[in-house]
C-alpha cells in the first residue's frame, strides 16, 4: 500500500538507514569496470558471497575483455557453474565481452545507452556498473531486495523493476540514487527478510505500512 507522502517517506527511510548502514556499498569484489560487469551478471539469482568465491580464479584465467571474448562457451560454463543459470550467464558474458572489444575498443562504456547495447545488460546491471566502477548515477538499481522493500515501505505499487526505478527516481534527490539500493539491500539481508521480516527490531517499523501486518501475523 502506498503511503500518503512517498517523497517524505523515502527521505525519512534514507535518514534512518544511513545511521544503521553508514558504509553500505556493493559486496562484489572487482578491480576494473569489466570485472564489475562480469561479477554483476554472475550475481543474478545468486549471492555476492558465492560470486566472490568464483571471480578470483575467473579473472586470473580471463584477465581482460579480449580473453572473455575468445573464451570457449562450454569451458566458461564450467568455470561459473556454481553461480547458477550458468548457460545464459556464460553466453551473456562472452557476448558482452565481444561487444566491448568490437564496438568500444576494449573499454566498458560509461553511459547508460551504450551499456544497454551489451548482451545480458539491463538497467539494473548498468546502474550497478556505472555507480561502482565509474562513480556515475543515471538511475537506481532495482534488485529483489529493493523491489521487496520499496513495496513494503509504501514507495511504489509497481512490480516491474523499470517502473519501480522510475517511481524511486521521482521521489529521491539524485544525490541518493547510487547508494539508496545498498541501504535497502543491507536492510533486506539483516532485518527485512523475504519470508519472515524481523519487524519488532526494525528501525522503520513505525513508518512502515506493512510492519503491523507482519507483527500481527507472528
Amino acid at each position: 500500500m502506498l503511503v500518503e507522502n512517498p517523497e517524505k517517506q523515502a527521505l525519512e527511510i534514507i535518514k534512518r538507514l544511513l545511521v544503521v548502514y553508514p558504509d553500505a556499498k556493493t559486496a562484489l569484489n572487482f578491480t576494473t569496470p569489466f570485472e564489475m560487469l562480469v561479477a554483476t551478471i554472475l550475481s543474478a539469482q545468486s549471492t555476492d558471497k558465492m560470486i566472490n568465491k568464483i571471480t578470483p580464479a575467473l579473472f586470473e584465467k580471463y584477465p581482460d575483455p579480449k580473453a572473455f571474448a575468445e573464451a570457449s562457451l562450454a569451458e566458461l560454463e564450467q568455470d561459473i557453474k556454481s553461480s547458477g543459470f550458468f548457460h545464459n550467464k556464460a553466453a551473456n558474458i562472452i557476448g558482452a565481452a565481444r561487444g566491448v572489444v568490437s564496438r568500444f575498443g576494449g573499454v566498458v562504456p560509461s553511459g547508460m545507452a551504450d551499456m544497454l547495447t551489451l548482451p545480458g545488460v539491463g538497467r539494473k546491471t548498468a546502474n550497478v556498473v556505472l555507480h561502482n566502477a565509474f562513480g556515475l548515477v543515471e538511475g537506481i538499481a532495482v534488485d529483489t531486495h529493493v523491489k521487496r522493500l520499496t513495496e513494503r515501505l509504501g514507495l511504489t505499487s509497481n512490480t516491474d523493476p523499470v517502473k519501480i526505478e522510475q517511481d524511486l527516481m521521482a521521489l529521491l534527490p539524485r544525490t541518493y540514487w547510487g547508494d539508496f539500493s545498498y541501504y535497502l539491500i543491507d536492510h533486506g539481508r539483516a532485518v527485512c527478510d523475504a519470508k519472515k521480516p524481523h519487524c519488532p527490531e526494525c528501525v522503520l517499523k513505525d513508518i512502515c505500512p506493512s510492519a503491523f501486518l507482519f507483527i500481527q501475523a507472528e
